[in-house]
């Protein structure tokens, strides 16, 4: 049996009729760049979001960096963040100037640990980022009060966690920014690189649109320098389509990880298996990833044995990012983040895709079964 890490042909197969027209439209129109496409998706996404603000931009890196830019952080400033997470959450720190000040994650939900965030504010702090990884959001009434008694701005990092809720309140809400992926392998994805900035703060839509288009208005006069980080129309439009099945195929996505949690609670290697933990405080967890934790030294093993099964797996994060070596000058070392650097060296992501089949989450519990029994 094959059994992809990912299956967007399958996806796509359901919605063709859908998404060719509104391609065609754009294609009729020539309006290749913004536009009406791209201003319904962000009508359509701030009431999603619940936020009068959604600013539709090229990836959500460059939501990430727009913002920075935005909030005038740069060189001298310190931005506080997880060293767990993809590389472009530092990458836009780095690239403003700033410096990125790690804080290592809570063991359960893989995001920053808001005890820890506190001790590591000084006079330089300007940001924080919480990443709300694997589609669930960080723990974020804590994270708002440190930030609210020192004047710092937070920015979710919510490129995996698109309509995660913590306490009823969906991502990109409880910030005063958040930071989205349209990135193909997302929960909602785009037929390319695609991004947006949402804001629970009406008076900062006229500045971001400013910000990803050179900082200019009107044409060819700059207030500010900005970039390029317009998003195409294409893909307002195709996401757009796809936005009204998110919830069906989040849905899913939760009964898949239900179905793997039975499935390994039931089997003979329940207690070697950890499984992905939802805190209380979530209302929502998006499952943008299946993250299971194997015992010490045993991964690898694993990983192997499923690809050779023809179950597709990954390691995300494999090393942190204050190991990185872009990143030696920050003067980080082994030992600094330990369970940030557990977590790269135990976690292992299986298929959890809408379209995923019972055989083929059944036959992927049994392969596991079969590789830790074999290397008992």
């Amino acid at each position: 049996m094959q059994v992809p890490l990912l299956d967007l042909n399958s996806q796509y197969a359901a919605i063709r009729d859908e998404i060719r027209p509104v391609i065609d439209e754009v294609c009729d129109s020539q309006h290749m760049i913004l536009g009406p496409k791209v201003q319904a998706f962000e009508e359509h996404m701030a009431a999603y979001c619940d936020v009068p603000v959604a600013c539709g931009v090229s990836s959500g890196s460059d939501a990430l960096l727009m913002v920075l830019m935005a909030e005038g952080i740069g060189a001298g400033d310190e931005v506080i963040t997880t060293p767990y997470t993809f590389f472009a959450t530092a990458g836009a720190i780095w690239r403003v100037g700033a410096k990125a000040v790690f804080v290592d994650i809570d063991p359960g939900t893989y995001n920053i640990d808001p005890a820890l965030v506190e001790a590591k504010i000084t006079s330089r702090t300007k940001a924080i980022i919480p990443v709300h990884l694997y589609g669930q959001m960080a723990d974020m009434d804590p994270i708002g009060e440190i930030a609210a008694r020192h004047g710092l701005v937070v920015i979710e990092d919510a490129a995996q966690a698109i309509g995660a809720e913590y306490k009823g309140h969906r991502a990109g809400s409880l910030g005063d920014y958040g930071c989205l992926s349209f990135y193909p392998t997302k929960n909602l994805g785009g037929f390319g690189d695609a991004g947006m900035v949402v804001s629970k703060h009406a008076d900062r839509a006229e500045r971001l649109a400013m910000f990803r288009n050179h900082g200019m208005f009107p044409n060819y006069y700059h207030a500010y320098v900005g970039g390029n980080f317009r998003l195409d129309a294409i893909q307002g439009a195709v996401l757009d389509v796809k936005l009204r099945h998110l919830d069906d195929w989040v849905a899913a996505r939760q009964a898949n990880a239900a179905d793997y949690e039975r499935l390994f609670a039931a089997s003979p290697v329940a207690g070697l298996v950890g499984l992905p933990l939802v805190a209380d405080y979530t209302t929502s967890h998006v499952r943008n990833q299946f993250i299971i934790r194997l015992p010490a030294g045993r991964r690898q093993a694993v990983w192997d044995g499923l690809k050779e099964a023809g179950v597709g797996c990954n390691v995300y994060y494999p090393v942190p990012l204050h190991l990185q070596e872009c990143f030696a000058s920050l003067g980080y070392r082994e030992g600094d983040f330990p369970v940030s650097e557990a977590a790269a060296k135990e976690t292992l992501a299986l298929p959890i895709y809408p379209e995923l089949a019972a055989e083929q989450r059944q036959y992927v519990v049994d392969s596991i079964v079969r590789l830790l029994a074999n290397k008992a």
